[in-house]
């Protein structure tokens, strides 16, 4: 980690995505405090895609079709429940100066999200930021049961369907275990980062 910025500091695009790529990203302490600090952790949560998998109980929700699944439909209300606060989790890292900075990387094409709706209603969604064939997950949330792991499953089909080479989760939990999250030294994922870098993966429409 280094040093945060000054508050009311904002993070350029273009300094972000060097952070991506040199396997580097951004939090805050709490959605209340303008600094930021950078984190490069040790060892780096990856969801193989070669080996995701999915709970028998999360397929038969999904032939249900119990959501309707939309691709940067709005994406900035995904990050905006991502940074609420709720009875299940009462902090968050997302500050002001992140949302601005992802919010800038979306409407460069650079940031995405997979949204949950029902009944005209977002319920759940993830977002995360995409580099040569790289996939960075950022936050997810759910308000209804299975929503965002619904999401989850959506991204990693698009991002097999077109050729994308790495999943990055950041860190690993147990929900995320679930799916064949796997932690890799950094050494290691510094390598399968540079080998996605080289290669090109289209994630829009």
């Amino acid at each position: 980690m280094t040093r945060p910025y000054a508050p009311g500091y904002r993070i350029p695009p273009e300094l972000l995505l060097k952070a991506y790529a040199s396997g580097v990203f951004p939090m805050a302490e709490s959605a209340a405090d303008p600094e930021i600090f950078w984190v490069r952790p040790e060892a780096r949560g990856v969801i193989p895609l070669a080996s995701f998998h999915v709970p028998r109980s999360l397929r038969k929700l999904i032939r249900k079709t119990r959501f309707e699944i939309r691709f940067d439909c709005d994406f900035e209300g995904v990050i905006d429940a991502c940074a609420a606060q709720r009875e299940a989790r009462t902090s968050t890292w997302i500050n002001a100066p992140i949302r601005e900075a992802y919010v800038a990387l979306h409407q460069r094409g650079h940031c995405h999200s997979v949204e949950a709706w029902r009944e005209g209603r977002l319920v759940g969604g993830l977002y995360g930021v995409k580099l040569g064939a790289a996939f960075f997950g950022e936050s997810m949330f759910s308000l209804e049961t299975d929503a965002s792991k619904v999401c989850l499953v959506k991204l990693v089909e698009r991002l097999v369907e077109r050729g994308f080479l790495l999943l990055d989760t950041q860190f690993t939990t147990e929900h995320l275990k679930r799916f064949g999250a796997i932690d890799v030294p950094r050494g290691r994922y510094e390598r399968l980062l540079a080998k996605a870098l080289k290669a090109d993966a289209t994630f829009a429409p």
